[in-house]
């Protein structure tokens, strides 16, 4: 059980980091601007932050209800997060709420690469989204292997009874 909670509360904090990170998108992304002008970057990488800073400032100031788009994606990795109570309570019993989650992490790799090019982000933009799908599944594919383990010692420990 330890372990599956440890590895189910690095899922968690990364579903709540990436959400609450979704609200300041502004902030961030001038922070992150000025650290690629300080340290040596890619000038195509440069180029697009400065441009994604560009276009959060502009839309900002003249339709700021834009952005409410984005704290609801923040709300939603929040939720998200919260469904994991559940395999952390018991997972045997909600090992389908982590199967569903490496579903979603799976669906992140069509999702980028359709509405990647569509919304035309940089090409090489496309793997550092699929990334969060990757790396988000490798934690629930542990949960689901150690949970299918306790289910089977739960198993055998009733059969002996």
């Amino acid at each position: 059980m330890r372990a599956i909670r440890a590895w189910l509360a690095v899922f968690i904090v990364g579903l709540v980091l990436s959400g609450v990170t979704a609200f300041p998108l502004i902030t961030e992304v001038r922070i992150l601007s000025d650290v690629l002008h300080r340290v040596p970057a890619p000038d195509e990488l440069v180029t697009f932050i400065d441009q994604v800073h560009d276009g959060l400032v502009v839309t900002g100031e003249n339709y700021p209800f834009i952005a409410y788009g984005t704290d609801w994606l923040a709300f939603a990795h929040l939720v998200i997060a919260m469904a994991f109570i559940g395999p952390w309570r018991d997972p045997v019993r909600n090992i389908w709420v982590v199967e569903w989650g490496m579903l979603c992490c799976a669906a992140i790799v069509p999702l980028a690469l359709i509405a990647g090019p569509i919304r035309e982000l940089p090409w090489w933009w496309l793997p550092i989204d699929i990334s969060f799908g990757v790396l988000g599944i490798i934690p629930l594919l542990i949960v689901r292997r150690l949970t299918k383990r306790l289910e089977a010692g739960r198993t055998t420990a009733v059969g002996k009874a």
